[in-house]
């Protein structure tokens, strides 16, 4: 069984579900043209990681072999759902503006991974941990791409603020360049693409250059001594 130290390190790092697994790249793609939008859909994405380890764990020891994937689907339908339903209420129109996306969290293939290879096998304590860094670490990329494209597509950043926060957190906006008229690549798909490319290569340099500065241990052997 994992440490609680372990799976925060893999979820936010080192088992990424964007920059290692490239799990959930269509979303993580389609809506990041701005940051609020990409923390509304982080935010759905990480309710239900967390959600459906904890479900997934409490019944592990209930659910037939023969029937699991069956049954985690169930669940993270019907927790999607939910989600969905709590969306279109209270923030409809971030809801609208993410549309299809939300729903096709069901078919996101990191969170029915996680379910059969961790929460199945896991504790509920350990699961929710899993789910959750799970989450942020998928919520974290998709913040840093959306600002990357926000900040070249558009010239500001946190745009339309009050969709996710309350009409208090207008004044949020911040404009980072005066009549700028905007770089089109950064807002269509082919954006998406190069901005995450470089945001994995980027973490692919930092691995590289924390493994070069850890010393190298040369195992000892023993010695025969003459007798």
């Amino acid at each position: 069984m994992s440490s609680y130290q372990q799976i925060v390190r893999d979820g936010m790092w080192s088992n990424n579900v964007a920059f290692v697994q490239l799990l959930g790249l269509c979303p993580l793609l389609a809506v990041t043209n701005t940051v609020v939008n990409a923390i509304g859909l982080g935010l759905a994405t990480t309710l239900t990681l967390v959600s459906t380890n904890i479900i997934v764990s409490m019944i592990r020891n209930v659910v037939r072999p023969e029937i699991r994937i069956p049954v985690f689907v169930l669940i993270i339908a019907s927790v999607v759902t939910a989600i969905e339903l709590a969306m279109n209420a209270w923030f409809h129109e971030l809801y609208k503006i993410l549309g299809i996306f939300i729903p096709l969290i069901v078919t996101n293939c990191s969170i029915i991974a996680r379910a059969e290879a961790f929460a199945s096998r896991n504790t509920v304590g350990h699961s929710l941990i899993d789910g959750l860094f799970m989450g942020l670490g998928f919520t974290s990329v998709l913040i840093l791409l959306g600002a990357m494209r926000e900040g070249l597509g558009f010239g500001t950043l946190l745009s339309q603020a009050h969709l996710m926060f309350g009409e208090g957190a207008r004044s949020l906006t911040i404009v980072m360049f005066e009549d700028y008229k905007g770089f089109l690549l950064a807002i269509l798909p082919p954006g998406a693409f190069l901005g995450l490319g470089l945001l994995i290569a980027l973490k692919n340099i930092i691995d590289k250059r924390m493994a070069a500065s850890k010393p190298i241990s040369i195992p000892v052997t023993a010695t025969e001594t003459p007798v």
